[in-house]
């Protein structure tokens, strides 16, 4: 009977996770070479948009900045989130995550499932994030982000004793994470190079 259970959440945390990815996708870009038709609203701000666009120092204003902001937050919550996925894959995080902080994270998931540890990792919400720098690096924009969370997480061992950490109580987390983008580049997508807690 517990085995049902079991499968049920299994499918749940998939379609929970399948969303904030679509969600994210859809927030922070995807090029795909086959745009299809735009709805009539999008199609009236790109037209507005200019064709030789500003460079990415003077492009980056308060609109830019907002939107930005909405999609970094999807970002923070899916990252921290899958890094608490069971299996100790970075699934949904691939696409946003720069080659150093993906190796980052992918060693530290390495080492916990090594230890045969897990995390449990119940994302509250965002106080706040606020832009605190952007800036051009050569060819990307670099933007720095505070955020403050809550979360509930801990460490729990193979027989799911608590190890560090606390399962019940939420903890306030201050994080600051730099997100890049290369402004010569297609893509769209913002990665996230660098975080300090």
């Amino acid at each position: 009977m517990n085995y049902s259970f079991q499968y049920i959440d299994i499918i749940l945390l998939a379609m929970i996770a399948g969303f904030i990815f679509l969600r994210l996708r859809g927030i922070l870009g995807k090029k795909t070479g086959f745009e299809g038709k735009i709805p009539n609203e999008i199609e009236k701000k790109f037209q507005k948009i200019s064709t030789n666009p500003k460079p990415a120092s003077e492009k980056f204003d308060e609109e830019d900045q907002n939107s930005f902001l909405k999609g970094a937050q999807i970002a923070y919550e899916t990252i921290i989130t899958d890094f608490s996925d069971s299996d100790n894959k970075l699934i949904a995080s691939k696409p946003l995550l720069g080659k150093k902080v993906y190796d980052q994270f992918k060693e530290a998931l390495l080492d916990r499932e090594s230890k045969g540890n897990f995390a449990e990792i119940t994302f509250i919400g965002i106080q706040s994030a606020k832009i605190k720098t952007h800036k051009k690096v050569e060819d990307s924009l670099e933007v720095t982000v505070d955020f403050v969370s809550e979360i509930i997480t801990c460490i729990k061992d193979k027989d799911e004793k608590v190890i560090s950490g606390d399962a019940k109580k939420i903890k306030i987390v201050y994080d600051t994470w730099v997100f890049s983008k290369d402004v010569k580049s297609s893509n769209p997508n913002w990665l996230l190079i660098d975080t300090t807690t």
